[in-house]
């Protein structure tokens, strides 16, 4: 019997990094030796990414897999994520197991019922048996997670879900052999992490759908080893950047000056070793990318603090998604009104919005002539919003009530001069107001 288990997609600006938790780790060992799971198949990626961040067509390999988002045996309900509850956390790792390779091998054929019912054991009224495709081989890429309520995604640790296509590409004694339609019945499979097959060349570097000045959201692949983090130079020093919810491949960076479109980075590898010891590459916001990106993926050249390094130019059509970038264009309109003149003000406009959520960036103005050191926003939402995400302030948030103070870089205001921060809002776009900051 089959079953498609679905892909658990993250669209970039839904479900961003908590303000108040942090995602946990897995607490499943990670495999050093191969380990014996449960294997079923699925279609292909969604669209316009999946789990990892990355179009299916800029994967460097179709043959990939999805890892299982949580560890919860016998609990089949759906929790938030990034997962904050480590006892929860799968071998998907909160994204940080995407990008790596799997050495996939065929193991025993089930010949009872292996459906994945929760609560069911695997193969119940049947047997794992071993026949003539015991031993098949594939190395595949970790691009999508499973997420699903089912036994196989939350009972089974090693579980990996398989690209369909994938199931007539092993390798058996030189040979490809095909597990489809008679062969395969949700089999066991042994696997480990490996190093990336025969790798040569460099990282790819692409911007996703909606990234622009102040929301330069990139997706990173190609990679050595997988992809534990990556840290982009800003205002003089290194900065840790977030991870875009718990799609492991894509994180938001920062310019190297406040709101640039210029930018440097450098990658830590599974191991959180800095790729390539710790080479920076530099590169830019396309002009095609103004006001945002619109393609789910726009691939960038960049130069190396080694020498220059060109990566192909190639960029993926647009998808027809969900995601905030689905509309034509952003829509830019004031719902913010400015308190009456003080030290000083703030106004607020929604650059972006799409069902469900919306942009938000706010201008932060010095009414005096005298320089301030310091300043704080205030507002309260009308309804149920929640900020998910938000850049160039510290932003906090208790009920309906939202506080904004400066970051270090940009509270220090000279008479007449403003600066800005933005925010990622899920929930109805409606009117703030009043909006008020204190200095």
């Amino acid at each position: 019997m089959n079953r498609r288990v679905l892909s658990t997609l993250c669209a970039f600006a839904l479900v961003l990094l908590s303000l108040t938790a942090l995602p946990a780790h897995a607490t499943v060992p990670e495999p050093t030796t191969p380990v014996t799971g449960n294997a079923t198949y699925f279609d292909g990626l969604g669209s316009p990414y999946g789990g990892c961040g990355l179009p299916q067509s800029e994967l460097e390999s179709q043959d990939f897999v999805a890892l299982n988002v949580y560890d919860t045996p016998g609990d089949y309900n759906f929790y938030p994520r990034p997962v904050t509850d480590p006892s929860k956390v799968g071998i998907w790792d909160n994204g940080r197991n995407c990008g790596r390779w799997v050495r996939v091998t065929i193991g025993d054929f089930c010949t009872g019922v292996n459906d994945g019912a929760p609560g069911q054991p695997f193969c119940r009224n049947g047997s794992f048996v071993p026949d003539e495709f015991n031993g098949a081989t594939l190395d595949m890429l970790v691009a999508d997670s499973c997420g699903d309520s089912n036994a196989w995604c939350r009972d089974d640790p090693y579980h990996l879900d398989l690209a369909k296509a994938s199931l007539g590409r092993f390798v058996l004694n030189g040979q490809t052999v095909n597990l489809l339609p008679d062969h395969f019945n949700n089999r066991h499979i042994q696997w480990s992490f490996i190093p990336a097959p025969d790798y040569t060349g460099d990282i790819k570097i692409g911007f996703l759908q909606g990234a622009q000045q102040w929301w330069p959201a990139i997706s990173v692949s190609h990679l050595p080893n997988g992809i534990h983090g990556v840290e982009y130079f800003a205002n003089g020093a290194w900065q840790q950047a977030q991870m875009n919810s718990d799609m492991g491949q894509s994180y938001i960076i920062g310019g190297t000056t406040t709101g640039g479109t210029q930018f440097q980075i450098r990658v830590r590898d599974a191991s959180d070793a800095l790729l390539n010891n710790g080479r920076v590459y530099s590169f830019s916001l396309p002009a095609s990318c103004s006001p945002q990106c619109s393609p789910a993926y726009t691939q960038v050249s960049y130069t190396t603090s080694d020498g220059p390094s060109t990566s192909p130019s190639a960029s993926a059509s647009p998808s027809t998604s969900t995601s905030p970038s689905a509309s034509a264009s952003p829509t830019t309109s004031a719902t913010g009104t400015p308190p009456p003149a003080g030290a000083c003000s703030a106004t607020i406009t929604v650059t972006n919005s799409w069902p469900g959520g919306y942009q938000a960036d706010v201008t932060v103005r010095n009414n005096g002539t005298s320089t301030i050191n310091g300043w704080s926003v205030s507002f309260t939402f009308p309804g149920t919003q929640q900020v998910s995400n938000a850049w160039n302030a510290q932003v906090t948030q208790s009920g309906q009530q939202v506080t904004a103070r400066n970051v270090s870089y940009n509270g220090t205001l000279a008479g007449g001069a403003s600066t800005s921060f933005g925010m990622i809002i899920s929930g109805p776009n409606q009117p703030i107001a009043p909006i008020s900051c204190t200095a």
